[in-house]
């Protein structure tokens, strides 16, 4: 599993910048799922997934915001495709996607912040050590990975948010929106596929 430097800093985050953090890689990780979902004529199921992130992000930023996380689980669990179902390698980032929005529910459910917060670093990494990969035809050891503009791009993009978070004394609704409203206006994904074209 390839190790940030920033895992350990994110030791003395509040839970309020561990789920911020969380949903960023999610809004990066849905345009997988959605184009998954178009090209595989499901593209409703995209538009579920975007719910439930919408949630979490009115979670993070309206007051008092009650909202029934088991429930969203349990949707977006029915949404999640059979990789043997398909043989194309979009399956594999739109599964890396629905398995980073579960993480992100069950530390809504059950905390574990940090811990999860890690695991969803570092399932972003490995949607984009696999497209690498992929798209190279061989394996590379972590080494060769990190020398890579699309890995580096992300251990940057996750550095940068880190940063962001770890600047605020407390919670932040202007910067936890003007991040969400900035990747979903981007609409690019974390292995590069864009939403919008």
């Amino acid at each position: 599993m390839m190790r940030n430097p920033i895992h350990k800093r994110m030791e003395r985050f509040e839970s309020w910048q561990h789920l911020t953090f969380m949903a960023c890689l999610c809004e990066r990780m849905y345009p997988n799922f959605q184009l998954f979902c178009d090209v595989s004529n499901q593209s409703e199921q995209g538009k579920i997934y975007q719910n439930i992130l919408n949630l979490v992000w009115e979670f993070l930023t309206v007051k008092g915001a009650k909202i029934n996380f088991e429930n969203q689980l349990e949707k977006l669990e029915e949404i999640i495709s059979d990789v043997n179902a398909y043989d194309f390698y979009g399956v594999f980032p739109a599964e890396d996607a629905c398995e980073g929005l579960a993480n992100l529910l069950h530390t809504l459910i059950a905390g574990e912040y940090l811990e999860q917060a890690i695991k969803l670093s570092q399932l972003s990494l490995a949607t984009v050590a696999t497209y690498v990969e992929t798209e190279r035809d061989c394996e590379l050891n972590e080494k060769a990975l990190k020398d890579c503009p699309e890995i580096q791009e992300e251990l940057d993009l996750q550095w940068q948010l880190y940063r962001l978070l770890n600047e605020c004394e407390e919670r932040d609704v202007e910067l936890i929106l003007a991040l969400k409203n900035e990747l979903r206006s981007n609409g690019i994904s974390n292995i590069g596929l864009n939403i919008n074209q």
